[in-house]
């Protein structure tokens, strides 16, 4: 079965469609359902052409405060090409993954091709470009988090990935059911934070109510499963986005016919500060 991408619909719904709808925001997680992520909450972002973003995470107080994460949709021919950097926040790092359609990135004046399962890292006050390289619109997440330093450490270096060439990882004792694709290092202690690509077959399970400290955005790549927020049991499918502040309760059932598989962004290696604000 090839692997597949979702990708935010777009457009608008007719007048005779329903309210019901599984969107919900409490106060320990949101759900975002793809069928609201339509025309009418895009935004529009600076120095971008033929560009529309879908924000789907941002840091809020009192709730999930280390990163922000976009949906991106670049017409033919649109784009960033400079000068400087798309990134206003001088400490902002870039995780960048393709679902859809062809980019030329451009890291430090290094060119890039990447299509879906493309992945890539920018590192804090880098330059970067990025073009839309096909007849169709290029879809990509964009994660930012501001990188926080430690003694005797320096920032990650910059680097380009492709899902299809990384090796998962399973998890113990599920011969595989369960696997993370992992495109930062997990001994790479440069990074405060970690973008992955969890999979599960059908009727795989997180056999436990994972409660940490790592805050969470997970967008659903490809097919269904029931998971376990905080107190609820709520169905996800692809195209939905999950958000997840610290020590929300978590664990899932796949759903299938076919895999469930998430981009997953989590904070790690860091000391909790112990001053907020």
């Amino acid at each position: 079965m090839p692997t597949t991408y979702a990708s935010p619909p777009g457009g608008l719904p007719s007048q005779t469609t329903l309210l019901s709808d599984r969107a919900v925001f409490t106060e320990a997680y949101a759900v975002l359902p793809k069928g609201v992520l339509r025309d009418i909450v895009t935004s529009r972002l600076p120095g971008w052409r033929g560009t529309r973003a879908w924000i789907i995470a941002r840091p809020m107080s009192g709730f999930a405060e280390t990163f922000a994460q976009y949906v991106v949709e670049v017409a033919p021919g649109g784009g960033f090409d400079g000068p400087g950097s798309p990134e206003p926040d001088p400490a902002g790092q870039a995780a960048l993954f393709v679902t859809a359609g062809s980019a030329a990135l451009t890291i430090g004046g290094e060119r890039h091709a990447l299509g879906p399962g493309g992945f890539a890292y920018v590192p804090p006050a880098t330059d970067w470009t990025l073009l839309a390289e096909d007849d169709g619109p290029c879809v990509f997440h964009w994660v930012r988090k501001a990188w926080t330093p430690a003694p005797g450490l320096g920032a990650p270096c910059a680097f380009v990935a492709q899902e299809a060439e990384i090796a998962p990882d399973p998890m113990p004792g599920t011969d595989g059911a369960w696997a993370t694709t992992r495109f930062m290092d997990p001994d790479d202690l440069r990074h405060d934070m970690h973008m992955t690509i969890v999979s599960m077959r059908p009727g795989a399970a997180i056999p436990f109510c994972e409660t940490h400290v790592m805050e969470h955005g997970l967008y659903v790549l490809e097919g269904k499963a029931v998971y376990r927020l905080n107190r609820d049991w709520v169905e996800v499918e692809a195209g939905d986005f999950m958000w997840l502040r610290a020590f929300c309760p978590q664990a899932a059932y796949a759903g299938g016919p076919g895999p469930f598989r998430y981009l997953l962004y989590k904070d790690v290696n860091r000391h909790p500060a112990l001053q907020i604000g």
